[in-house]
């Protein structure tokens, strides 16, 4: 069953049209983003296109439906794919993607002091954000080197799925904040007498960050701030302009959800803020829908032939399977009822429907008729 008035979502003419050039599957976690962003990037290369698949999510899901042993920060190809187009998959290394950027934007010497620098190595691997903020970096780095023709990324679980689209005011508040401006104050000073108006002030600061911090602590954050300082302003410039690359009419925006209440709610939180970002919405797609061949057999019709059935001391697996039917039933009348609330709060979204599979995807075979069934 499909829910009343929802349109249509086509994937194929998403896929097809040369001016989409990015993809994000967003949704919250559990409901098959990976396996979604995996089968589209699969369909998109066997009907011609050139197409890198970027997950964050730490699962190993996509390696294994790709028949890779695994993925790291560098696109791998995929072998067996059919047709003309081909197919890459990577996984993003938030530690190794923080320092290909300080790599490329600072001079060798800075690049080393930071790299070394324990605060630093703390800060890349364990600052909040981060790893949205290099989701951002790494979907720009690609889109710059325009060897894809197609790219698919697959976000983190949950809310924090669009938590990318925060990055650049979040790093803003973090460059812009007190202790930052208070650290960087002596390289920043514009002369002598304004180096010693500051030191004054400081000298009391660096007190009290001592007792707390440490001196050697306080220190690592001084010398990681000062050789960074130079290369902020890049960190923000690239933020923003990935920032409205996801704004462009050449991205498309997938929200992804399994036929839940929790699932269904988030997807319509990620709905109203794609529309509050103004982000391109393509549709939605409703994975592991419960649907049955005998569909005209009502739960109620059919758990009243199982009592009669049970009455009578005869034909128990007939029964059985009866009662199967009517569980199975209920399960997808509950499915259809969350698709209708969401339908009734975002009338014009469009949606696709994809059936639950009765085994797990695990390879290029059951991919395809993932993508087959979201196409269909």
């Amino acid at each position: 069953m499909k829910a009343k008035n929802a349109p249509a979502l086509r994937i194929d003419p998403i896929l097809d049209d040369p001016a989409t050039r990015i993809v994000i599957c967003c949704g919250s976690g559990g409901v098959g983003k990976t396996t979604t962003a995996a089968a589209l990037g699969l369909r998109a290369a066997e009907r011609g296109r050139t197409v890198v698949v970027l997950t964050v999510d730490p699962a190993r899901r996509l390696a294994q439906s790709m028949g890779l042993t695994e993925l790291d920060n560098t696109p791998r190809p995929v072998p067996g794919v059919e047709g003309d187009g081909a197919l890459y998959a990577m996984m993003l290394d938030m530690k190794r993607t923080f320092d290909e950027i300080i790599e490329a934007h600072a001079d060798p010497e800075r690049a080393r002091q930071i790299l070394t620098n324990p605060f630093y190595q703390s800060l890349s691997s364990n600052l909040a954000g981060t790893q949205e903020y290099m989701a951002m970096e790494k979907l720009g780095q690609l889109h710059r080197t325009g060897e894809w023709d197609l790219i698919i990324v697959d976000t983190p679980p949950s809310r924090s799925a669009l938590d990318f689209l925060d990055a650049p005011e979040r790093l803003g508040r973090f460059l812009d904040g007190r202790l930052i401006r208070v650290l960087t104050g002596p390289a920043r000073a514009g002369g002598r007498s304004a180096f010693k108006l500051f030191n004054a002030g400081f000298g009391i600061i660096a007190g009290v960050l001592t007792k707390v911090l440490g001196a050697q602590v306080l220190k690592d954050i001084q010398t990681f701030v000062g050789a960074l300082d130079a290369v902020f302003g890049g960190f923000r410039q690239r933020a923003e302009q990935t920032y409205r690359l996801l704004q462009s009419p050449g991205t498309a925006f997938l929200v992804v959800a399994a036929p839940e209440r929790d699932a269904m709610r988030e997807a319509s939180y990620f709905v109203e803020r794609l529309a509050d970002e103004r982000m391109p919405l393509a549709g939605l797609v409703v994975n592991r829908v419960h649907t049955s061949a005998a569909a005209r057999l009502s739960a109620a019709r059919s758990t009243a032939a199982a009592e009669e059935l049970e009455a009578r001391g005869e034909h128990e697996l007939t029964a059985a399977v009866l009662r199967l039917h009517a569980s199975r039933m209920q399960l997808a009348a509950r499915e259809h009822r969350e698709q209708e609330h969401f339908v009734s709060a975002h009338p014009t979204v469009p949606l696709a429907q994809v059936p639950a599979m009765p085994t797990d995807v695990h390879n290029l075979t059951s991919l395809r008729q993932v993508a087959a069934l979201l196409a269909a």
